[in-house]
């Protein structure tokens, strides 16, 4: 209770001398195509995702390259940071956004592929299957 107490006290003084609180924000490390938007929002809707979920990004070793990329929908963990991404909420861990710094994530609805597809400029070189890249 002393503890709510003098948080409180001190945001009555910094309110009374006009003083401000600074709250650090991180750019968000990926970007979602409208197309990519309106697809996660289906799905979290098909699916009946519940809000206590946000959308994993992120990668792990493997694939025909070394690393594969993840993404689906799943509950925060330790050391995820979280972004909200046009609506979206987004979890990702902190180490994997140095891999995926300005990477832009689409779908694509065509007759030669359809599902989500990566844009990463940090990737050395990716496989054809579109979602295993090295750096």
């Amino acid at each position: 209770m002393q503890q709510k107490s003098a948080i409180y006290l001190i945001f009555v003084y910094l309110i009374k001398n006009k003083m401000s609180i600074a709250v650090e924000t991180a750019p968000a490390p990926v970007t979602f195509t409208e197309g990519a938007v309106k697809e996660l929002f289906k799905l979290k809707d098909q699916q009946e995702i519940g809000d206590d979920f946000g959308l994993r990004v992120g990668v792990e070793g493997g694939g025909c390259s070394g690393m594969n990329y993840v993404l689906g929908f799943d509950q925060k963990k330790d050391g995820d940071q979280e972004f909200m991404i046009d609506g979206i909420k987004v979890y990702m861990h902190k180490a994997h956004g140095l891999y995926l710094a300005g990477m832009l994530i689409d779908f694509q609805d065509g007759l030669n592929a359809r599902g989500f597809t990566f844009n990463n400029p940090n990737a050395a070189s990716t496989c054809g299957c579109g979602t295993s890249f090295s750096v």
